[in-house]
């Protein structure tokens, strides 16, 4: 018997429109499949939260991982593990009510034990994590049931919700670990919407989804971050599609990606940095102790020309600890004016001075000079140093720049106190709260303050700010930290930089917002017929 066709131009035109728009639906629907391949110039250290200092490390750790609460597209907090939560007895108390659905990747329930547990690993001085400050003004944590936690705090905490935005760590899991040594930090098992798979060292980490997710699952199939420790090198990538997301130098956003191939094949995007680029000193070295000669070196470096060369004006000279976009930053802080006249005259009144037709400065006998170390890949922050060098090099002091490796710029500069000048970023939390960094207290090892910096007035305001609910009075405290800091400038603060990136187009669902685009990565999406990587199993 023969098997009878279709004959599409025997249907009626109606039918024939109609099946035309079900075909098109079907080919371009919101579908699963597909990985996303990513691109970092550094390896992760470490995939347990609470020990991800680093943002390659907390970039992974993020995916695999929840907290009680998250930051939304307009970044406002709303519920992540919590469903919901009360405020009581004027921010003294938290209750926290747990989603009943959720579960650990390897099957395990999600229990408010797992929250209780997390917290006494945050407080617990043997465990080197850089976030356990906000957790010390808990007074006490109660499971009340399995789904029900009442935190009470010693003294009203105003970042104390936003602060339950750390990672929750499985108590079956870890309970009996060194979490400072534990293999877990390699084969993390998390709440979070992928799941890990593979690291292979200095290679790639590969994710997969979680197809039990509690919001629901990821349309991606895969999240792979390739480690390529060099900007061109990636660049390279996006030119022969080997990657499909990655940061951008200025260069390389303004220029280079202004081809018909990139147009074709890419969306690019600029938005506001909530970071800030620094040359941080130690202040335990003599050289940096006198403020008088912190003072020069700002006044001899010219940030405008930082940004106008390195940047291509893609930022704003900074002149403290927070962002332009933060109410907590001071616009009455104004950037001192590119002068080396006046930075000599400091650099003298502090006994530097030219007894030499070299031009170098000497003090007892010893030329003015140090090292400027800064982590290897990262092109921008390698000119920023050597425009650093030249401008210091006119007021006589000698620079030397070093290029590390960025776990051993972590582990053995770093974290061992070992340099005299650091060039490095922050990105800033949205709560303006940055006691972890610029607290006196706060300078073990891993923890953030690793400069040294110690000033009691600022020690004073960061715990007062963290007291005072009402933002105008909290604004009024951080503007006088922002003042005092920049007065003393134990960094020099150098520039926030717009956050410039690239997206394969075969992406849908990205929509930008104040938080960024990836916000609502698991909505993210490949239509069928240009997914390009096979699901995975």
């Amino acid at each position: 018997m023969r098997r009878k066709t279709l004959n599409i131009l025997k249907l009626p035109i109606v039918l024939v429109a109609f099946l035309f728009v079900f075909i098109c639906l079907q080919a371009f629907a919101q579908d699963y499949g597909d990985a996303i391949v990513g691109a970092s110039i550094s390896d992760a250290r470490n995939l347990l939260p609470m020990l991800a200092s680093d943002s390659a490390s907390s970039e992974i750790s993020g995916m695999v991982f929840n907290g009680l609460v998250k930051y939304d597209k307009d970044i406002n907090l709303v519920g992540d593990l919590a469903k919901s939560w009360e405020v009581q007895e004027g921010g003294l108390v938290i209750i926290f009510h747990l989603r009943a659905d959720v579960r650990w990747h390897d099957g395990s329930p999600f229990t408010a034990a797992d929250v209780e547990f997390t917290y006494r690993k945050m407080i617990d001085p043997s465990v080197r994590t850089p976030y356990g400050g906000d957790f010390e003004r808990v007074k006490s944590l109660e499971v009340l049931d399995d789904h029900t936690i009442k935190v009470t705090y010693k003294e009203p905490f105003v970042p104390g919700l936003a602060s339950w935005g750390m990672s929750i760590i499985p108590r079956h899991l870890l309970e009996k670990e060194d979490l400072n040594n534990t293999a877990f930090s390699r084969y993390p098992v998390g709440t979070g919407p992928y799941k890990f798979k593979t690291w292979k060292t200095q290679e790639k980490i590969e994710l997969v989804s979680n197809r039990d997710y509690f919001e629901h699952r990821p349309f991606l199939d895969r999240a792979i971050t390739r480690v390529i420790p060099d900007e061109s090198t990636i660049f390279l990538e996006l030119q022969t599609q080997g990657v499909d997301s990655a940061g951008l130098t200025p260069l390389q956003y303004s220029r280079q990606t202004d081809t018909d191939f990139f147009k074709k094949h890419y969306r690019k995007f600029r938005l506001p940095g909530f970071n800030y680029t620094y040359l941080g000193y130690n202040l335990s070295n003599p050289k940096f102790s006198d403020k008088r000669v912190r003072l020069a070196l700002n006044y001899a470096v010219d940030k405008t020309e930082i940004i106008n060369i390195v940047l291509l004006g893609f930022g704003t000279v900074s002149t403290g600890p927070f962002v332009p976009q933060s109410w907590a930053y001071d616009q009455g802080v104004l950037p001192v004016a590119f002068d080396p006249a006046k930075a000599r005259s400091l650099l003298a009144e502090a006994g530097w001075k030219s007894v030499n037709k070299d031009g170098w400065l000497e003090k007892d006998g010893r030329v003015f000079e140090f090292t400027i170390a800064t982590n290897q890949g990262n092109e921008e922050r390698q000119k920023v140093a050597e425009i650093i060098q030249r401008r210091l090099k006119g007021v006589g002091i000698r620079v030397k720049i070093k290029v590390v490796e960025w776990s051993v710029f972590l582990s053995e500069f770093i974290d061992k106190k070992n340099f005299e000048a650091i060039l490095l970023g922050w990105s800033v939390p949205r709560d303006p709260d940055i006691y972890d960094i610029w607290y006196s207290g706060k300078t073990k090892e891993g923890e953030f303050n690793f400069i040294g910096y110690k000033n009691d007035e600022v020690d004073k305001l960061l715990i007062e700010g963290r007291r005072i609910f009402d933002q105008q009075e909290r604004q009024k405290i951080y503007h006088r930290i922002h003042e005092i800091i920049y007065d003393e400038q134990p960094y020099m603060f150098l520039f926030t930089a717009e956050s410039l990136s690239i997206l394969h187009n075969r992406f849908q669902g990205v929509k930008p917002a104040p938080a960024g685009i990836g916000y609502n990565f698991i909505d993210w999406w490949v239509a069928r017929p240009q997914q390009k990587y096979r699901i995975a199993k």
